[in-house]
């Protein structure tokens, strides 16, 4: 078959997409040339532990989809969030702040009159002011008030639930309580579904649970594959694997190995169609997709519970296995396909690496966060940006890190001691325990099983001097020392629009 030439018109077109293309040139405001426009997807698990998927070690249950997206991208390996809890751990994740920086800590329940201060600026924020289309499927925990919400944080769209999900008349321990007292009160709203400010279900049931993950999951691959010719930020917070847990009939009994599995085979089942519909609008090499999680499994919950393996601990402490989290990077054509990241660096990082991506400028409000687009790219000579990290946990600094060594200091934490957990969806108590002040090496001793400070003074010395700047900058519970650089959380006004909820 004879070849066709091509019209002038068509080759100058050509012409000019190679010169784009190797320049990295777009119009301002282009829709079409995405190159300095990338898409962003963040998929935000929730409880997720460090050896929970195939790419981190897990082999109880398959996570194809999870594989693929290491086969084509990148796993980092010392990835962390800024505090090993829900809201803190989403605070620091949407301001690219510490989570003390913005004064959000801990879990926000039902009762909170506090969320996300809207005076700071979120990631969709950031996007948006670039002409990105935002939205947000799932579970947000910043705030449930309206003026809290993800509509008013950014985002153009949101469907989801406004804390966890089991932050209702079903939680376990109400479940328990009632079965003593029939009569028992019990300190839980109903748990709602909202779109944008909108109560559309006031009594969130199993069933509804039950299609949590499938229900995001269809309202992101739609908003993917809506308006594709425009750039786009997506937020997708998975309520699973956080218990309690809850699966579609499509994959419960799929796993082989119990709910667990089950849960985390359909969370591996959303990641491929995200990925799926990116490559189906042909914008693989035009968007960047993470996959992470907001903190480390809660190990009293066992059977219906991930693993750390082979980090200390879980949720709840500031050991290495409640907040180094299981991360994934895809961009094809930018990351280097099956490559590894062992260089420290976390979810503050991605607000500014994501404004540099899309040349948008920062606020003037302080942030904790760099640009790691180095790492990401695996560029010669790439290293950590973070000279020191603060771990706090309830107000307490627990321990301060670097690239290597991570000093712990004195403080009360949470522990199984070794006991295997619940089963059947049930907690056991935890146990409370004292930790050592102790300096750990990190490369050579993930699980902090041996204390280096006599071998290492200067590094305690550096590290300790550290740790007095973080003190005295956001605060310290253990030290009852005030943080002159603490922002504050927002908070309700009279007058200000409340979520109607339900109580019993």
């Amino acid at each position: 078959m004879k070849s066709i030439p091509l019209p002038t018109v068509f080759r100058s077109l050509v012409a000019l997409s190679c010169f784009v293309t190797a320049f990295g040139w777009s119009a301002p405001n282009s829709p079409v040339l995405h190159a300095a426009s990338p898409n962003v997807v963040i998929i935000f698990i929730d409880d997720m532990g460090y050896a929970d998927i195939g790419p981190f070690g897990a082999t109880d249950y398959p996570t194809p989809n999870l594989d693929r997206m290491a086969s084509e991208g990148r796993r980092f390996t010392d990835f962390v969030v800024s505090s090993a809890v829900c809201s803190a751990s989403r605070s620091a994740l949407m301001t690219g702040c510490y989570h003390k920086r913005v004064g959000i800590s801990g879990a926000l329940g039902p009762k909170a009159d506090i969320g996300l201060n809207p005076d700071e600026t979120t990631i969709a924020e950031i996007c948006r002011s670039q002409g990105y289309r935002t939205a947000a499927f799932g579970k947000w925990h910043l705030g449930h008030n309206p003026k809290f919400l993800p509509t008013n944080q950014g985002f153009d769209e949101y469907y989801g639930i406004p804390y966890s999900n089991d932050m209702w008349p079903l939680h376990p321990n109400a479940v328990a309580k009632r079965r003593q007292n029939p009569d028992a009160a019990i300190p839980w709203a109903e748990l709602p579904m909202i779109e944008d400010t909108r109560v559309v279900i006031d009594r969130v049931q199993p069933e509804d649970q039950q299609q949590m993950t499938r229900q995001f999951t269809e309202r992101a691959v739609d908003f993917i594959k809506r308006d594709s010719d425009k750039p786009f930020f997506l937020y997708l917070p998975h309520p699973m694997v956080h218990v309690p847990l809850f699966v579609s009939d499509a994959f419960r009994g799929k796993s082989g190995k119990g709910l667990f599995g089950d849960v985390v085979m359909e969370v591996d089942w959303s990641v491929g169609q995200i990925l799926d519909a990116i490559d189906d609008i042909g914008a693989e090499r035009d968007t960047l997709v993470v996959f992470t999680s907001d903190n480390g499994p809660w190990l009293s919950y066992g059977t219906h519970a991930g693993k750390a393996t082979p980090l200390r601990e879980g949720k709840g402490t500031m050991f290495e296995g409640g907040y180094r989290e299981p991360t994934l990077m895809r961009w094809t054509g930018k990351i280097p396909a099956g490559t590894t990241c062992d260089t420290f660096c976390g979810t503050i990082d991605l607000l500014p690496t994501v404004a540099a991506m899309i040349g948008a400028e920062l606020s003037d409000r302080k942030i904790d966060g760099h640009d790691i687009r180095p790492l990401m790219f695996d560029e010669p000579g790439a290293k950590s940006p973070h000279d020191a990290f603060p771990c706090y946990y309830r107000g307490e600094l627990c321990a301060v890190r670097n690239e290597r060594f991570k000093l712990v200091f004195p403080h009360q934490y949470r522990t199984l001691k070794g006991h295997p957990g619940g089963t059947g969806g049930l907690p056991i108590p935890y146990q409370s325990e004292m930790a050592k002040k102790a300096l750990y090496d990190l490369d050579a001793d993930v699980s902090e099983t041996t204390d280096v400070s006599q071998q290492h003074p200067e590094v305690v010395e550096e590290l300790e001097a550290a740790a007095e700047r973080f003190r005295q900058a956001l605060g310290d519970r253990l030290t009852k020392t005030e943080g002159s650089e603490v922002r504050p959380a927002g908070r309700m006004q009279p007058g200000d629009e409340r979520l109607p909820l339900i109580w019993d």
